[in-house]
């Protein structure tokens, strides 16, 4: 199949694609990143925009850079670039190691970072690790920029806090001490997880100091497990009572690929295996 007619705009500042935005409001234009989403689902018609903004021209958009202790992530950045980053693998390796599980390495090389974030399909990887790196997203818009938290960046499957003139321009990962591990449970290789976890874990004279946990395919958005974080923080570190901790209360939805009784199960071994792996890589860089 093939889109309906649109018009395509170019733009070469963040400027410039904002006031497409506003210009172009009514009919319903979309902003197109690294394409691998967007354009399969205009092809089979499920997004139909009347105009098409193109951000490969904004040089800005793509760069990686070490703002003091935040890692500052342009949002056109791709994800081949970030996984070959010596930069993100010092800042940032919990987001280096997942980046691996996106798809195949022709896909992250023309998927972006920020395509990925506003995508926001609730069986992506990279939401995840925003929400656990309590990530600062920057968007931009007619009245200027503005800064908004992971925590409240996701709002439901494929739904976001950005507003319909605003664009996605970096995201900023605060550095984080400790030790990290993403795992992720799919079909296939390179296929959406049924299940994934993102952990950080940092410890201090044999206890953990802070912990970060966040799942993905287990809920209609990326979620933290809370309760597992507590249980972990100022204790004697117990990977089987995080993960107990981590899947009692959740609901998901069965569908094709795993039922909901299956997603727990999953959920709950890959929650214990992240923080065993965190555990360890904290304590070797002690």
């Amino acid at each position: 199949m093939k889109p309906p007619p649109f018009r395509y705009a170019a733009p070469t500042t963040v400027e410039e694609a904002v006031a497409l935005l506003v210009e172009h409001a009514d009919a319903e234009p979309r902003v197109l990143a690294g394409g691998q989403s967007l354009v399969p689902l205009m092809n089979f018609r499920l997004a139909q925009p009347g105009h098409l903004i193109d951000l490969r021209r904004v040089p800005e958009l793509d760069e990686i850079r070490l703002d003091g202790d935040t890692l500052v992530i342009g949002a056109m950045t791709r994800q081949s670039a970030v996984e070959d980053s010596p930069e993100v693998a010092l800042a940032a390796p919990l987001l280096a190691e997942a980046v691996g599980f996106v798809a195949h390495r022709p896909i992250r090389n023309s998927g972006t970072v920020g395509g990925s974030l506003a995508h926001a399909d609730p069986a992506a990887e990279l939401p995840a690790v925003a929400l656990a790196l309590d990530a600062d997203l920057v968007a931009a818009g007619p009245g200027g920029r503005r800064v908004i938290p992971a925590s409240e960046f996701f709002r439901g499957p494929f739904s976001t806090a950005l507003a319909p003139d605003e664009i996605l321009v970096a995201v900023r990962l605060p550095h984080r001490r400790g030790g990290h591990a993403f795992v992720e449970f799919a079909r296939t290789h390179g296929s959406f997880a049924v299940v994934a976890v993102a952990a950080l874990v940092e410890i201090d004279d044999g206890h953990v100091s802070r912990a970060s946990i966040a799942l993905t395919g287990v809920a209609p958005v990326p979620i933290r497990a809370t309760a597992a974080e507590r249980v972990l923080e100022g204790a004697v570190p117990d990977a089987a009572a995080a993960a107990d901790a981590a899947v009692e209360g959740l609901t998901p939805a069965g569908d094709v690929h795993a039922g909901s009784s299956s997603r727990i199960e999953l959920a709950r071994v890959h929650v214990r295996r992240a923080v065993e792996q965190a555990l360890a890589r904290a304590q070797d860089r002690r």
